[in-house]
């Protein structure tokens, strides 16, 4: 039988484990939905693609799991995972108050090497912006908010954050669907920079609030459109 899935490049396995490489893989897939939502992941024809056997396949495939992005059916293999409109709603409700808490404590403790990241970070991320690139808008973007909750020093808050970041994936990426909102994202992005270097806690605080907010409102209406067509 055919392969359904379309061609990808080939990972590179060379600074991380095969397993790992192959989850990243087939994690940018499910983000970007080549591999939908709900439907039953064919190890047959992955195995195939990346030219693999099934054993990476199968762990890559429990990380994934461990991620909220791939739901493994005792007997039955893995099928990619659904989330309906209001767990979609309720995940960035959580999100957007932690990165609120991360942003506020990120102006107060951020160094100036810290800050010098950041903006270099955004200016990549513009350039993305300017030619298009979705994928690699959205991989610095995730960069992004890591790094400023990684700048809050909040170990626990970071951890948190990791796993939660990685339910919404998919959702952050569809948000970026329509142009309006994604050049809105960027600027909001920029804002957050300019409070970020002004040490205001409460102005940093309060633009990655309404930003996640934003983003998880696109992400449901996102949704909604997918459901009706």
């Amino acid at each position: 039988m055919a392969s359904s899935y379309s061609p990808r490049k080939k990972p590179s396995m060379k600074r991380r484990s095969l397993h790992e490489e192959i989850a990243e893989h087939l994690r940018s897939m499910i983000i970007e939905g080549e591999l939908p939502e709900g439907e039953r992941i064919d190890e047959s024809a992955l195995c195939e693609l990346l030219e693999i056997s099934r054993t990476p396949l199968r762990e890559a495939l429990k990380v994934l799991h461990s991620e909220g992005l791939v739901t493994i059916e005792p007997n039955r293999g893995a099928r990619v995972s659904t989330l309906t409109e209001e767990e979609f709603a309720e995940l960035f409700e959580l999100i957007s108050g932690l990165e609120r808490t991360a942003a506020e404590l990120a102006a107060q403790r951020a160094t100036d090497s810290d800050l010098k990241k950041l903006a270099q970070m955004q200016s990549r991320m513009e350039k993305y912006f300017s030619s298009g690139d979705r994928h690699n808008y959205f991989q610095l973007n995730q960069d992004i908010h890591r790094l400023i909750v990684a700048m809050s020093g909040n170990e626990t808050l970071r951890t948190l954050h990791e796993q939660l970041l990685m339910r919404a994936s998919r959702g952050r990426y569809m948000a970026i669907g329509t142009e309006h909102r994604w050049e809105e994202s960027v600027q909001e992005h920029q804002d957050l920079l300019d409070a970020l270097r002004a040490h205001d806690s409460a102005k940093a605080g309060a633009i990655l609030l309404e930003h996640v907010r934003h983003t998880g409102d696109s992400a449901v209406d996102a949704l909604k459109v997918g459901k009706a067509g």
